[in-house]
């Protein structure tokens, strides 16, 4: 029965990208979920006018009875200033923070067992007088989580971040012994009671080339890294390294492992997007509601052309489903 699916709001983003065409695209297929989009309708409306999809947009204060293709149940938020596909207005910054803030607070409250989250731009918001450095850092403020961890995953393949939108310059100071405890642990625990994982295996990476080399390239893996990971292991956390970060992502060592736990953004993320991107998708572990992503941009260029795939949205949507559903 459609009614008893876990209900997911979805916040569709930048309103001038595609976030709102991925939206109608998924409210054109069957969903293991009953769907609600928090944004404006008469925005979302216009929109599939402009795409040619037979969309219902139906205006709702209680949660929908089920789910039906063709039909988006939407929890209206007004624009600020009127959309025109590719051109973000900075003026419309404060309604894409009152959807997430509305989205989250209701996930909170019991509202909406799960939050999916379509693109942002950063850059707009911030021009638009929000500080803004994304929404894994924005939702844990929010929801009051203490250290919000990015994961992406694409199918079996994860790749969980123990820092995430730092600068590179910053990132070495930022690899301290309670950092990468903490996130070691968060991800343990939440692939156990959100994904189901009884005993996660941890494939950790080093921070330096070859994982510091025996200390000649580095000794964060010696004085911070190691010593966490052999103090979790005797803890019955089931981790190994650390590894150089260039063999970790191998296929035998990928065998072994239910996530790879990156020390920055850009050392695993690359890889995982290499190998799903599209299909992608990017979970907040470490917060106390469950919120999941697309794992790729606004795409202006294409914002109301038709050519965006909902792929990557309709398996965050999955996700956010599966992790409501399992008992935690």
């Amino acid at each position: 029965m459609t009614a008893h699916l876990p209900l997911v709001a979805l916040t569709p983003g930048e309103p001038a990208g595609i976030g709102p065409d991925l939206a109608l695209a998924a409210a054109t297929q069957s969903l293991d979920a009953r769907l609600v989009v928090v944004g404006d309708r008469h925005m979302l409306a216009d929109r599939a006018r402009r795409l040619d999809l037979r969309v219902e947009v139906l205006a709702i204060k209680d949660a929908p009875p089920a789910h039906r293709p063709g039909h988006l149940h939407v929890q209206h938020v007004p624009l600020d200033q009127p959309v025109e596909c590719g051109c973000p207005d900075p003026r419309n910054a404060g309604y894409v923070i009152r959807c997430l803030d509305k989205a989250a607070l209701g996930c909170l409250e019991g509202q909406w067992q799960a939050m999916v989250t379509g693109p942002v731009n950063k850059a707009v918001i911030n021009e638009g007088g929000i500080p803004f450095t994304g929404h894994t850092e924005y939702l844990a403020e929010l929801t009051g989580a203490e250290l919000p961890v990015m994961m992406l995953t694409a199918g079996d393949f994860r790749v969980a971040l123990v820092t995430t939108h730092l600068p590179l310059a910053e990132v070495p100071a930022a690899i301290t012994v309670d950092r990468v405890q903490r996130t070691l642990e968060i991800i343990d625990r939440d692939l156990r009671d959100r994904l189901g994982i009884d005993r996660p295996r941890l494939l950790v990476c080093g921070l330096n080339p070859h994982a510091g080399e025996g200390g000649h390239l580095g000794r964060e893996e010696i004085e911070v890294i190691q010593p966490v990971i052999s103090r979790l292991v005797e803890a019955g956390v089931e981790a190994l390294g650390p590894l150089p970060a260039d063999t970790a992502f191998t296929r035998d060592r990928l065998a072994q492992a239910d996530v790879v736990v990156a020390m920055y953004h850009d050392q695993g993320l690359p890889v995982l997007k290499y190998a799903g991107f599209g299909q992608a998708v990017n979970v907040t572990l470490g917060l106390p509601i469950i919120r999941t992503s697309v794992d790729h941009g606004t795409a202006l260029d294409i914002a109301g052309t038709g050519r965006a795939e909902p792929g990557s949205l309709l398996a965050a949507i999955t996700m956010a489903a599966r992790m409501a559903g399992t008992g935690h």
